[in-house]
């Protein structure tokens, strides 16, 4: 991870603990996987806290230098995926995050602390 995208992340990370996310972890994807650098993935209690979510992610990756190049899912209410280039963030509902588990479908991402 960039030095850039080690403070992104880490300001992400507690930008969304603020919003009350819970469970986030991020995945260091640079040995894994050459589309992303890592992975940031929290889940969300409703429509409206991924919605918030998702907003806030988007404020703080731009204040970064990062540019948003794609976001879908806000309107599912259950998985919102915003990509950044080396950035992924992946905001879920409970239901969603056990049934997709990307921390075990990328087992071999280092979790970052």
């Amino acid at each position: 991870m960039t030095e850039k995208e080690f403070a992104a992340a880490k300001a992400l990370k507690e930008a969304l603990d603020k919003k009350f996310g819970k469970d986030i972890v991020l995945l260091d994807l640079r040995d894994v996987t050459p589309i992303a650098d890592f992975f940031l993935i929290t889940t969300g209690g409703s429509a409206p806290q991924l919605a918030a979510l998702a907003d806030t992610a988007e404020e703080t990756l731009i204040a970064h230098g990062f540019a948003l190049r794609h976001r879908e899912g806000v309107g599912s209410g259950n998985w919102v995926l915003m990509d950044f280039g080396s950035i992924v963030v992946h905001l879920f509902d409970q239901e969603s995050r056990d049934y997709y588990d990307l921390e075990r479908t990328w087992g071999d991402a280092k979790i970052v602390k």
